[in-house]
């Protein structure tokens, strides 16, 4: 009954017509951005998040959400089109979907991926819905011990579940660690790592980082990209599954979704483990493993639910323990911090208009992205035509004035490049900026945290293991890195990001 009481005050945020508005436009942004192959939600939100700066709350954090769920939507429609993933999370439908357009069933395709989505997304926020409260009541239980030893499960958590290499993972968390400590210490009043430099005083800015990784070095790799878009216009033909689609699809749809929902509450799932998972276990599941690759329906039914659920319950270590839990909730914290909204269990309390306001706005969303995604679906195909050499110049335009408008420092332009460039070197080297987006914003919470636990226990270290809740999350901590130290267990996890 009570929950029933916080969504009625959620859907009356939401359904303000400010709120609305947003909604919709992070919505049609996501689509965008899945739409077009070379951006996603990462290096978009991270692009706006000066630009929620000027907005109330409420609306900004809606509409960043809005992109993140908008965007697996539409990359499912470059994937299946053209068989370029529109969104890292689209890889795996690329493997059916675009097989089911050469075919001529590219309706059928986007139809089934849209009313996947949509099942899922709202499934994933109903479970935000139901268990988000009782999680945030229990982090109100935790003192500093216990969220430092959170922390420390959550990077590493992140670390098992990233994909590609574990020693890089380690590296670029590390990294980004050490990037979080640059600035004035808390305590002391001390400069650190500011080698003599005025504006690394404050610290480097989150949102300098974020748009320089994963904004301008997205835009360097994609320029080097060859224009090779052979687009199915005349094989889309009509939008609506058969009887006999639904009944193949519902019960990967159900799968994916359950998947999606389990791994996106785990640090480093979301919606890219998601969908990997889900493409593995339907082709186990299926009697037939060899008609995958080659149009099964299922292919892009599981994956489309499970990257959507995925998605969404992502949501929740944000909401209730403020730890995010990939590189998109990273940059929600970015976007709280830029409010001065402590992400956690009191932003419930504290703020439970933008709480239940964000929740609510999800099944608004959900339901705009199937009238933007399939009725409009002419539009975007016709944007898959738009040319790279106009399209790109256009963005590092628009986020070099958002990065001067967050501070009005010319500074800033610069340490945005200089994170383009190097981000661009790390992605040649396969290095991912996701641990270090995780490591950059859990670094100084995790440095606080642990200094209080040892304030509080007067120095006494081994506070972390005779608090019970603490020892058992560093105990968990520790069960990861031996699992992952096996090696079957590496070899099967390198198998769930390669398919043949």
């Amino acid at each position: 009954m009570e929950v029933i009481e916080h969504l009625a005050l959620g859907f009356g945020t939401a359904l303000t017509f400010q709120n609305i508005i947003y909604a919709f436009l992070g919505c049609l942004i996501g689509t965008l951005v899945g739409v077009l192959p070379g951006l996603g939600p990462v290096p978009t939100i991270a692009m706006l998040l000066p630009i929620t700066y000027a907005l109330p709350p409420v609306a900004g954090l809606i509409m960043l959400a809005g992109i993140y769920y908008g965007a697996q939507y539409g990359g499912s429609t470059t994937a299946i089109l053209v068989n370029l993933p529109g969104e890292t999370s689209a890889v795996v439908t690329c493997l059916d979907g675009y097989q089911m357009a050469r075919n001529g069933r590219a309706g059928q395709a986007l139809a089934i991926a849209a009313l996947g989505s949509f099942f899922a997304g709202c499934v994933g926020t109903l479970l935000i819905a139901a268990f988000a409260p009782p999680l945030a009541e229990v982090a109100f239980q935790f003192g500093p011990a216990e969220y430092f030893s959170l922390m420390c499960l959550g990077l590493i958590g992140a670390v098992v579940l990233a994909s590609g290499s574990l020693t890089k993972a380690i590296c670029m968390i590390l990294l980004g660690l050490l990037i979080g400590m640059v600035g004035t210490d808390v305590n002391s009043g001390v400069a650190r790592f500011s080698f003599g430099i005025p504006e690394l005083t404050d610290g480097i800015d989150f949102a300098a980082v974020a748009m320089g990784v994963f904004g301008f070095s997205e835009i360097i790799n994609n320029v080097e990209m060859k224009e090779d878009r052979e687009v199915f216009l005349d094989k889309i033909g009509h939008l609506y599954p058969t009887w006999s689609d639904i009944k193949e699809a519902a019960p990967a749809v159900i799968r994916g979704t359950a998947i999606g929902s389990a791994l996106g509450i785990l640090p480093g799932g979301g919606a890219v483990m998601s969908s990997f998972a889900s493409y593995t276990v339907e082709k186990k599941l299926a009697k037939d493993p060899s008609s995958f690759g080659k149009g099964n329906i299922r292919g892009v039914a599981g994956p489309e639910s499970a990257n959507n659920a995925g998605s969404q319950t992502s949501f929740i270590p944000l909401l209730t323990l403020g730890i995010p839990g990939n590189a998109i909730m990273a940059l929600m914290v970015g976007a709280m911090t830029i409010h001065n909204i402590q992400p956690g269990p009191q932003v419930m309390t504290s703020n439970p208009d933008l709480f239940w306001g964000l929740i609510a706005s999800m099944w608004i969303g959900n339901l705009m992205l199937v009238i933007l995604n399939l009725p409009l679906i002419g539009i975007w195909v016709k944007l898959l035509k738009v040319p790279y050499p106009i399209l790109f110049p256009a963005i590092l335009l628009i986020c070099s004035i958002g990065v001067y408008t967050l501070n009005y420092n010319v500074f800033d332009i610069w340490m945005t490049a200089a994170f383009g460039v190097v981000g661009y070197i790390w992605s040649k080297l396969k290095c991912e900026g996701a641990p270090l987006l995780l490591g950059l914003v859990l670094g100084p919470m995790m440095e606080e945290n642990f200094r209080r636990a040892l304030l509080l226990s007067r120095g006494d270290f081994t506070t972390f293991v005779t608090r019970p809740l603490s020892a058992t999350l560093l105990a968990f901590a520790l069960l990861l890195i031996l699992i992952v130290a096996s090696p079957a267990i590496r070899k099967k996890r390198e198998e769930t990001f390669v398919e043949d």
